[in-house]
C-alpha cells in the first residue's frame, strides 16, 4: 500500500458536502482484494476490535486494503468522539489505485486519524503490533485542544441552526459569522461591537465599582491597597469578613472571599498580588450568582456554589477531593462542564478556618468548603435559577452591563436570593465580566440548561437575516470569465459593492487586489472576508474544486455555461466528459433551496445536472425552439432565448425583451458565444432579483475590451487590419471563435496560436484542425511553459493538426509569444484579419495595445 497524496477538502466537494481528507492509495495486485490476503481481516480486527463493518453502506464489489484504510480512519475518529459519518473509496482508471475519502470535523484530527489508520493497516499487513488505545487517547486530546470551547461552540451551533455561515479565523476562538458587509465576529463570548474601552473598564474592578455606584447599582465598599499592611487597615475600616482580589483580573483568578483573619488575609493578599494590584472589599454574605446579560436582556442566571466535599467519616479531606475529581465531567480546563477541585494553599487556609487539615477525616455528612469563591474554574458547581430572578434584580444587571458598555456581560451578584430586589437584602453586584464563560448556563451542574448561544446570535442578527450576501458561482468549459465579469458588472450597476474572482485576479468594488489565476476556494474565501463586499461572483474552476472543494457552503446562483467536449481531460482522474460534468455540478448541488441554477439548455450534459439542484432552474439557449427550453417554458418556469433581434426572458405569461443592438458585447448578435455568455449573466442577475431597467443599463455599458474582459474577443485595429485577441484554448473555444470571425469580412485571415502542454495530444491537434478550415496563415509559437512537454513537442502536434487543413496556405514557427505577435502584425495588410490566441493575457494585451497605437508609417 502506497499513499501518494493527501488533501484536505475544506468545503463542498466532488464527493459530498462534508469536509474530508482525500488520499490517493495504490495497492499492489494482492491487496486489491483482501480475500487474497489470508488472515488479514482477522489481524486488523484483533488490532482494532471495535472498527465495525468494512462496508457499512452495503456497497457491492471487492474489498481492497484501501477500503479497510477508509473504514479504520473513520472509525478512529468516531470512537475518539468526533461527529463523523461519511467515507468512500473509489477505484480510479488506474488498476490498483483508489481515492479514499474520509470525513473530518477538525482537520488536524482527521489527518492524524488517517496517519494512525495507515500505521494500523500496515501493522496488520506486516503482522506487527499497534496500540489502538494510545492512538484514540491522542486523537481525543488533540480534538479537545483544537475544537471550539463550549462558549464559542454554543454560539457557532446556534448560527448553524439559523443557516448563518461561519469561519474560524484562528486556531483559537476568533470566529467570523456571515459574509462580506454582513459579517460579524466573536472572540469566545465577546462580540465585535464591544469596545476595548468597555473591556478595560470591566477589568478594572475599582473603576467598575465606582461607575456602577454612580448609576445607582448597589456595590460593596472597599478600595485598592498598596501592601499587606494597607490591606489589614482596610479590613479593619470596613469590617471583617472581607474579599481580596486583583484589581485587574478575570475568571476568578486570585480571588479569595470570606476572609476572617489576618493570617488568611496574608495568604489571600499574596495570591492576588501575583496578578497585579490588589483590592480589599467588604464581604457580602449570601449566595454567589452569575447573571448573563446579552444586549438589553437577561438571558440566564445561575447560583454558583464553592467547591466542597461531604464527609463520610472514613476518608480524609484529601481523599474525598480525589474521589470527587474522578467525576468524568471534571477536567483541567474549560472544555468539560466541571473543573477539578484544586488542593493548594488557598484550600489549606480555608480548611484551617473550619478547624481542619488535609489529612483529617470529617464526620459523616459534614460539608467541607475548599474555597469560598464559587467560580467553576476553581471546581465550583452551578445551579440554574433563570426563572427565579426578580425583575428588579434583572434590571440592575442590565444597567450594570450597559453602564460599562458590554454587549455580552457576566454580572456577579452576592445576595441571599434572586427572588428579592438587591436593596431589600443588602446584596450587591461585585463584578462584571467581559467575555464571560457560558458553560455554567449551557450545562449547569443542576437544573435546566439555557441556549445562550442562540441569544448571542439573535443579538448579532435580526430574525430572518442569515448573514449571507448574494453569491454567484460560475463554471463551465468556455465563457466562465466573461460571464463572471459581466455578472459582476450588472450587480455593480445596481449599486452593490461587488467582489469577484476569476482567472485574472481578485477584484473588490472595481479594484484589483490580487493577480494571477484566482478561480479557486482560497480567493473566494478572501472575498467573503472582505467587509466592503455586498455581493460576490466567483469563477469556479475544476482545479480548485479538486484541490480543496468550494470556498463557500452554498451559493444563491450557480451558472454552468457549457461542458461541450470538455477540457483538461486526463488530469486528476477526470478522464471523460461525464467525469468533468460530475465535478462541475458541485456548484449546482450546493445551490440554496431559494436559489437558482442557470443552465445551458443546448448542452445535454449540462441539462442532466438539473435534477441535482435543490433550488429552481433557469434555462437559456440561442434557439427558442430548443425542446428542453420549450418544455421548461410551457411549465411556466424561467427561460431565456434569442428570438429575432432580441434576447427574450419569460416566466409564465410574463415576457421581457432586450434588443441585441443595445448589448455591445454581442456586436449586434453576430458573436454567438458572447450572446450565450450574456444570457447566462442575465439569468444570474434575474436570480439575484435585479431590476430589469438596471440589467438593461448594465448590458449597455459593458464593452468587451481589454479592461472589462481581457483576452475575451478583444477587437483592435492595426494599420487598417482587424486584430482579435482571445484566450481560447480548447477545441470548443476554437469552434466558437471560427463562427464569430466568419461573420467579420476580411481579405486574408491569419492566426497566432500555441498549445498548453497539459492537454491531451488529440486536443492540441484538434485546435489547429478546426482553425485550418477558416484561416489562411498560421504562426505557431512555443511559449516558455511547456508543462512537461519536450522542446518542440507542442509545435509538432499543432502542425499535425494542420496536415489535412483545406484552407491553410502558410505555416511558420516562432519562438516566443511576443515575437510571434510582431511577426503576424508586420504581415498584415489593410482589410486583413488576425486572431491572436494569447497565453500571457495581461502582458500580450499590453503589447498588442502598444503596437496598435503606433502611427501608420508614411507611404
Amino acid at each position: 500500500m502506497d499513499v501518494s497524496r493527501i488533501r484536505a477538502l475544506r468545503g463542498p466537494n466532488l464527493w459530498s458536502r462534508h469536509t474530508a481528507i482525500e488520499a490517493v492509495v495504490s495497492c499492489p495486485a494482492p491487496e486489491c482484494s483482501i480475500d487474497g490476503l489470508p488472515g488479514f481481516e482477522g489481524r486488523v480486527r484483533e488490532l482494532f476490535p471495535s472498527m465495525g463493518p468494512l462496508r457499512p453502506d452495503g456497497r457491492p464489489g471487492q474489498i481492497s486494503v484501501a477500503h479497510v484504510l477508509e473504514t479504520v480512519a473513520l472509525a478512529l475518529q468516531a470512537q475518539a468522539g468526533c461527529p463523523v459519518t461519511f467515507s468512500r473509496t473509489a477505484q480510479t482508471v488506474e488498476a490498483g489505485t483508489y481515492q479514499v475519502v474520509v470525513e473530518y470535523s477538525e482537520e488536524s484530527v482527521g489527518k492524524k486519524a488517517f496517519d494512525h489508520a495507515m500505521a494500523l493497516v500496515e501493522a496488520a499487513l506486516q503482522k506487527g503490533s499497534f496500540d489502538v488505545e494510545a492512538a484514540l487517547a491522542e486523537l481525543r486530546e488533540l480534538d479537545e485542544d483544537v475544537r471550539l470551547g463550549p462558549s464559542t461552540g454554543s454560539i457557532v451551533d446556534a448560527a448553524v441552526v439559523r443557516g448563518i455561515p461561519y469561519r474560524r479565523l484562528t486556531q483559537g476562538s476568533l470566529v467570523q459569522f456571515g459574509w462580506g458587509s454582513k459579517q460579524r465576529r466573536i472572540w469566545a463570548a465577546e462580540v465585535d461591537n464591544t469596545s476595548a474601552v468597555a473591556e478595560s473598564i470591566a477589568q478594572d474592578k475599582d473603576l467598575t465599582k465606582r461607575l456602577l455606584a454612580s448609576a445607582g447599582v448597589p456595590v460593596p465598599t472597599g478600595r485598592p491597597v498598596t501592601d499587606f499592611a494597607d490591606a489589614c487597615l482596610v479590613a479593619e475600616e470596613i469590617g471583617w469578613p472581607v474579599v481580596v482580589k486583583p484589581r485587574d483580573g478575570n475568571q476568578g483568578k486570585g480571588v479569595t472571599v470570606n476572609i476572617v483573619s489576618t493570617e488568611h488575609l496574608e495568604i489571600a493578599h499574596k495570591v492576588a498580588a501575583e496578578h497585579g494590584e490588589v483590592m480589599v472589599e467588604r464581604y457580602l454574605p449570601g449566595n454567589d450568582f452569575r447573571l448573563l446579560v446579552v444586549g438589553d436582556r437577561l438571558v440566564a442566571a445561575a447560583r454558583r456554589d464553592p467547591p466542597h466535599v461531604i464527609g463520610d467519616g472514613v476518608h480524609t479531606v484529601r481523599q474525598l477531593v480525589d474521589k470527587v475529581n474522578e467525576d468524568p465531567r471534571r477536567g483541567e480546563g474549560h472544555a468539560t462542564s466541571l473543573t477539578k477541585i484544586r488542593f493548594d494553599e488557598i484550600a489549606v487556609a480555608r480548611l484551617q478556618v473550619q478547624g481542619l487539615k488535609p489529612d483529617d477525616v470529617p464526620e459523616k455528612g459534614r460539608r467541607v468548603i475548599m474555597r469560598n469563591n464559587a467560580n467553576l474554574s476553581t471546581g465550583g458547581t452551578a445551579t440554574d435559577v433563570t426563572d427565579d430572578v426578580h425583575p428588579e434584580v434583572a434590571a440592575r444587571a442590565i444597567a450594570a452591563a450597559q453602564t460599562i458598555g458590554l454587549e455580552i456581560c457576566g454580572v456577579d451578584v452576592l445576595a441571599e436570593s434572586v427572588h428579592l430586589p438587591l436593596e431589600d437584602q443588602n446584596g450587591g453586584i461585585v463584578e462584571v465580566n467581559a467575555a464571560p464563560g457560558l458553560r455554567m448556563h449551557l450545562s449547569p451542574s443542576y437544573g435546566k440548561g439555557r441556549n445562550v448561544g442562540e441569544a448571542v446570535i439573535n443579538n448579532l442578527y435580526k430574525p430572518g437575516d442569515d448573514g449571507r450576501i448574494p453569491v454567484v458561482a460560475v463554471t463551465g468549459t468556455n465563457g466562465k470569465t466573461t460571464t463572471a465579469r459581466l455578472t459582476a458588472h450588472l450587480l455593480a450597476t445596481s449599486g452593490l459593492r461587488v467582489g469577484m474572482t476569476n482567472t485574472d485576479g481578485v477584484y473588490v468594488n472595481g479594484r484589483q487586489i490580487d493577480s494571477g489565476d484566482c478561480s479557486g476556494p482560497k480567493s473566494a474565501r478572501n472575498v467573503l472576508m472582505h467587509p466592503d463586499v455586498d455581493a460576490a461572483v466567483f469563477e469556479t474552476a475544476r482545479g480548485g474544486i479538486l484541490r480543496e472543494g468550494l470556498g463557500f457552503d452554498r451559493c444563491g446562483t450557480a451558472v454552468v455555461t457549457n461542458i461541450g467536449a470538455g477540457d483538461h481531460l486526463g488530469l486528476n482522474y477526470i478522464t471523460t466528459v461525464e467525469d468533468l460534468a460530475v465535478l462541475k455540478r458541485v456548484i449546482v448541488v450546493n445551490v440554496a433551496p431559494t436559489g437558482y441554477a442557470v443552465l445551458n439548455a443546448a448542452d445535454p450534459i449540462v441539462v442532466a445536472m438539473a435534477p441535482k439542484c435543490p433550488g429552481g432552474i433557469i434555462y437559456f439557449a440561442m434557439d427558442p425552439h430548443n425542446p428542453v427550453l420549450t418544455t421548461h417554458r410551457a411549465q411556466g418556469k424561467r427561460a431565456i432565448c434569442v428570438d429575432g433581434d432580441a434576447i427574450v426572458v419569460s416566466e409564465g405569461n410574463w415576457r421581457e425583451s432586450l434588443l441585441l443592438r443595445d448589448i455591445p458585447l454581442t456586436r449586434q448578435g453576430s458573436i454567438g458565444f458572447q450572446v450565450e455568455n450574456v444570457m447566462a449573466s442575465i439569468g444570474a442577475a434575474w436570480s439575484a432579483g435585479m431590476d430589469w431597467a438596471v440589467i438593461r443599463a448594465g448590458l449597455a455599458s459593458f464593452v468587451s475590451d481589454s479592461d472589462n474582459a481581457p483576452g475575451r474577443f478583444n477587437v483592435m485595429s492595426f494599420r487598417g487590419a482587424t486584430v482579435i485577441a482571445d484566450y481560447g484554448h480548447n477545441p470548443d473555444a476554437m469552434r466558437a471563435l471560427v463562427n464569430a470571425v466568419n461573420g467579420i469580412p476580411a481579405k486574408r485571415r491569419s492566426v497566432v496560436i500555441s498549445g498548453a502542454g497539459d492537454r491531451r495530444d488529440e486536443d492540441i491537434r484538434e485546435q489547429t484542425a478546426i482553425l485550418g478550415e477558416a484561416f489562411d496563415d498560421f504562426i505557431l509559437y512555443q511559449d516558455a511553459c511547456q508543462r512537461g512537454r519536450e522542446d518542440g513537442e507542442v509545435l509538432g502536434l499543432l502542425r499535425e493538426g494542420l496536415s489535412k487543413a483545406q484552407r491553410a496556405q502558410r505555416v511558420d514557427e516562432v519562438r516566443g509569444e511576443f515575437a510571434a505577435i510582431d511577426t503576424a502584425l508586420e504581415r498584415l495588410q489593410p482589410g486583413d484579419l488576425c486572431l491572436v490566441l494569447v497565453d500571457q493575457v495581461e502582458e500580450a494585451l499590453a503589447h498588442l495595445a502598444q503596437r496598435c497605437a503606433e502611427p501608420v508609417p508614411a507611404q
